[in-house]
């Protein structure tokens, strides 16, 4: 009965169930599949499919109702809510497309897409909310491996779709209305913050060897299975064989709590807290003090710079010292006592005081450059794909997808060797996928053979890092207690830049370049012997060749290069604060 407690309590089923709950979390990803059947039920225009598009991406983006029910509920209670949410709004969508409910105008379409999207919002945030308290210390991975699930998700639905084999195709829309409800509804009451960081063991290095093993083997296998299943007509028993391989491999991470709790029941390290910063554990043992202390902005104008350089314990004794000769001072009337405003970088932030904040908008900028111009190559992955002469676009639609799960696991694995072995500020990762994106958009501004294989694989990797140094960096920097509120508020960014890019740079650029190929006789920058003409409709212009995307993919590696920049500076602002957080620890291993 213990080992059963004890098993149910452990941080890795937490980490493990919230994986399978980031699984069925990828429900935007399916959009474009659904979106024709939607659109030959209907009889939408493209111009109405791309605004269900639109309320589909701020569904996926709005979490701020999520991120403050998820401090005012109970986890379970917020999840159970966005499961309902999905499950409401997919499931009314599929009562209309089905004819078993009379057709809503557009507005009203939208507003069904929206909530049942916006479900998601609520599984992220709880996965990442109690993960992150439990593992405290691995932070990058944690974040970088949950993010990567859910981008893996329309992978794995899709997948389990081929295996129903229906006629049907609003079916599809029915499995995202049920399915992720269901595995919500089961896992709801693990996925719990558990006091994670009591439960360190010497093992947990191993662990996440072998969840990161099986991150690999998974994106292989997907990327294996997608390619057969498109160029191989497959047999429907093949197809299943297939499909229970996968739930296989989905289920192996359970071998670790299983091994833990039941099998190497070891005693947990009695200096686990030594692992823990002497900062960390003084502020969590005084959050709820310090809206109560004094805090003198003399300390902060007297001390000597070098004192922030020196070792945790050291450092607050000499800062005790500055502050007892300020008290006398004070009570001399030598100086002027003020009260500090507001928490400092590393304690607990809410989002009201994060907002005035510089570090905060520098991440929200440079993700807004950054992921923003990533999410516009994914939404414009085909035209871009035909405009080079491309057949297949599928392709490319499952490379970015396995390479942006690959980005977020590798940006996570290796922005915690950045901060744990040499406690420099976590954000120089994202520096470096954003030099990666700026190189990937160049291959594609410029169509050099094989451009669109180098660019998917570069601008999938840069794109997924983003989603698992951010939310590891802002809980960092902004603390734990309102992260929900936080990680919430710059995940709209994402939409933002999306918008910036694709609704008013790219699209308009294209359609420029497809009006002038449009009164040419002969259009110089067609391809030659390229078939997308007139495929996707007579609606509007069609254009091909390097010139399409040339302009608009050359302004996005340019904004790349200036996240970058901006990434650079919060590194420099930073670099205190992560030499406070990881130097000690790293100081400590080292002798």
């Amino acid at each position: 009965m213990e080992k059963l407690k004890s098993f149910f309590s452990n941080r890795w089923l937490v980490f493990v169930a919230a994986m399978w709950m980031q699984s069925w979390a990828g429900i935007g990803y399916l959009f474009g599949s659904i979106s024709p059947v939607i659109k030959s039920s209907l009889n939408y225009n493209q111009r109405q499919i791309a605004r269900l598009g639109v309320a589909k991406d701020l569904g996926d983006s709005v979490g701020f109702l999520a991120g403050t029910l998820c401090e005012v509920l109970p986890l379970w209670a917020a999840l159970l809510i966005g499961a309902l949410k999905n499950f409401v709004g997919y499931g009314w969508v599929w009562l209309i497309v089905t004819g078993r409910a009379p057709p809503l105008p557009l507005w009203a379409m939208c507003i069904l897409i929206f909530v049942g999207t916006n479900g998601e919002t609520y599984f992220n945030t709880a996965a990442l909310v109690s993960c992150v308290q439990n593992f405290p210390k691995s932070r990058g991975p944690v974040v970088g491996i949950l993010k990567g699930f859910a981008g893996l998700g329309g992978a794995i639905m899709t997948q389990i779709y081929a295996v129903i084999h229906s006629p049907d195709h609003a079916s599809l829309i029915f499995m995202v209305a049920v399915g992720p409800a269901m595995v919500i509804i089961a896992l709801m009451f693990i996925v719990r913050p558990v006091g994670g960081h009591k439960q360190v063991r010497p093992t947990d290095d191993m662990s996440f060897t072998f969840i990161y093993s099986v991150c690999l083997l998974l994106a292989a296998y997907l990327m294996g299975v997608m390619l057969v299943e498109d160029l191989v007509d497959l047999n429907h028993s093949v197809i299943i064989i297939f499909t229970v391989v996968l739930f296989f491999l989905l289920l192996v991470p359970f071998v670790i709590p299983i091994s833990l709790s039941f099998f190497y029941p070891e005693p947990r390290i009695s200096e686990e807290e030594s692992l823990l910063s002497a900062t960390q554990k003084q502020e969590a043992g005084k959050s709820e003090a310090d809206a109560n202390e004094v805090i003198f902005s003399e300390v902060e104008d007297e001390k000597p710079k070098d004192v922030d350089l020196l070792p945790a314990l050291e450092r607050q004794k000499r800062i005790a010292q500055l502050q007892t000769k300020l008290f006398q001072a004070a009570a001399e009337g030598a100086v002027r006592v003020k009260r500090r405003r507001g928490p400092r970088r590393g304690e607990d932030f809410t989002l009201t005081q994060a907002l005035i904040k510089a570090d905060f908008w520098l991440i929200f900028f440079s993700l807004l450059l950054g992921s923003g111009s990533g999410l516009t190559v994914i939404d414009n992955l085909g035209q871009m794909s035909q405009s080079l002469g491309y057949d297949n676009t599928h392709i490319f639609v499952s490379m970015i997808s396995i390479w942006n799960f690959l980005g977020r696991v590798g940006g996570g694995y290796f922005s915690e060797i950045v901060v744990r072995d040499y406690a420099y500020p976590r954000p120089v990762a994202m520096a470096v996928a954003q030099l990666i994106m700026a190189v990937g958009h160049l291959f594609i501004a410029f169509g050099w053979p094989g451009a669109m294989h180098i660019a998917t694989i570069l601008i999938g990797l840069g794109y997924g890092a983003h989603w698992a140094i951010v939310p590891a960096a802002a809980s960092e920097l902004f603390g734990l207690k309102k992260f929900g509120a936080l990680y919430n508020f710059l995940t709209l960014a994402n939409p933002a830049g999306s918008l910036v890019f694709s609704g008013l740079i790219a699209s308009s650029i294209y359609d420029r370049e497809a009006e002038k190929q449009a009164h040419q006789p002969h259009p110089m920058h067609q391809i030659p012997g390229s078939i997308f003409q007139g495929i996707l409709g007579q609606d509007a212009p069609k254009c091909h060749g390097v010139v399409c995307f040339f302009l608009t993919s050359v302004i996005m590696s340019v904004f790349c290069v200036i996240a970058f920049l901006l990434s650079m500076i919060l590194v420099h602002r930073t670099r205190i604060v992560y030499t406070n957080l990881y130097g000690k620890s790293r100081s400590s291993g080292l002798s």
